[in-house]
């Protein structure tokens, strides 16, 4: 079946974050916002018919995640898609995946202790970080435009140190683009085992892959000393049903987790809808390939505005995957809070700005949306610029 990425869906008066709340961001609602990491496309058929046959039992009581149903879908979906065998006994369920980070750091960290991840870096991981009283240690991670080189010195001087506890890794790489590959995961696992670093993968844009790039999981080259979190609600657009889960092979850390889960955050019942549109959405490998396919072409449009328009100053590369287009504004003359005037209150566009992720010079755009909004939007990029 042929999925109608192309057909607007009015998201206004729903309560949408990125829509109805763009005055947060941005200073005004009169903007066509290109920002928080949902889609504006529909969820799939299979997830829509699963939620609507759920909704028509009128009772919604106290349910339970711990069962075959939930963590095969998930378990199948790894094997089928990635061929790696995970032990339904290493999965669970999360509210998110910034509460299982939130929950291994404090596990495998005191206060006081340090946490390195690479930087730029999605925002939500400097608040997690910093308000359980973790110190962030920043690792620089270059961007397409230098290959996403790692400095593998820098990288092993800051492991060694003896109060960083934790990498937070996430693949593929939020705000960059990048696509970790089997050798620099091996080399990312080595070093973490060397000197006794407990690894955090935040593996959420999994499924947003470009070739020839190819997702691995960091279960594929560790077993130990690591927690996978992730959910399918980027790819399926299913965030405001809240819903995540971790693989967890190492039985006192899942043990834990459970405890920190339903004794002291008291979350032993699933949110019902995010439990079956979880199980549902990973029957849908065909949308995958047909959002993937979609999105592919939005960057590749974005890319051919900005060589057209290389008189703005903006520049941009295909990423290895993700929905994110990280563009270069460093020849664009203006500072960040110049550019975002303009494109805010002369183009009426939203776009995330780059110091939210640690690069004043780059901006954060999400076209994952019909290709009518990315074409209006570079429009009055154009607008805000000439």
């Amino acid at each position: 079946m042929t999925i109608d990425f192309d057909k607007v869906i009015d998201r206004h008066h729903t309560y949408s974050t990125q829509w109805d709340y763009a005055k947060d961001r941005f200073g005004r609602n009169d903007i066509l916002p290109f920002s928080i990491s949902d889609t504006d496309f529909a969820v799939p058929d299979g997830v829509q018919a699963a939620l609507k046959k759920r909704i028509e039992h009128p009772i919604y009581g106290y349910t339970r995640w711990n069962h075959h149903d939930y963590k095969g879908a998930i378990k199948e979906w790894y094997l089928r898609r990635h061929n790696i065998q995970i032990d339904e006994n290493d999965i669970a369920y999360s509210p998110s995946v910034v509460f299982s980070i939130s929950d291994f750091i404090k596990m495998h960290s005191d206060e006081g202790d340090a946490v390195a991840t690479f930087i730029p870096m999605y925002d939500a991981f400097f608040n997690t970080i910093e308000a359980n009283n973790r110190v962030l240690v920043p690792i620089k991670l270059g961007d397409v435009y230098s290959n996403y080189q790692i400095d593998w010195d820098m990288m092993e001087t800051v492991l060694s140190q003896p109060k960083i506890k934790v990498f937070l890794l996430t693949n593929p790489h939020n705000p960059t683009g990048k696509v970790f590959t089997k050798d620099e995961l091996t080399k990312i696992s080595n070093l973490c085992y060397k000197y006794k670093v407990f690894l955090i993968s935040d593996d959420i844009h999994q499924d947003i892959v470009y070739q020839p790039n190819k997702y691995v999981p960091i279960l594929k080259v560790r077993n130990k000393n690591v927690v996978l979190c992730s959910s399918g609600s980027k790819t399926f657009n299913t965030p405001g049903l809240i819903g995540s889960y971790l693989i967890c092979p190492d039985v006192n850390d899942y043990d834990q987790f459970m405890i920190d889960l339903k004794q002291k955050n008291a979350l032993s019942s699933v949110s019902i809808l995010g439990m079956y549109s979880q199980i549902a959405a990973y029957k849908e490998d065909s949308y995958v390939e047909q959002l993937v396919a979609y999105v592919y072409q939005n960057m590749k449009l974005v890319q051919y505005f900005f060589n057209e328009h290389s008189e703005l100053g903006l520049r941009f590369k295909l990423p290895q995957g993700t929905y994110l287009a990280w563009i270069d504004c460093s020849r664009v003359g203006l500072t960040e809070n110049e550019l975002q005037n303009q494109l805010i209150n002369v183009g009426h566009v939203g776009i995330m700005k780059g110091s939210t992720y640690g690069d004043r010079s780059r901006l954060r755009m999400n076209i994952a949306c019909p290709r009518e909004k990315v074409e209006d939007g570079l429009q009055r990029i154009l607008t805000a610029l000439k």
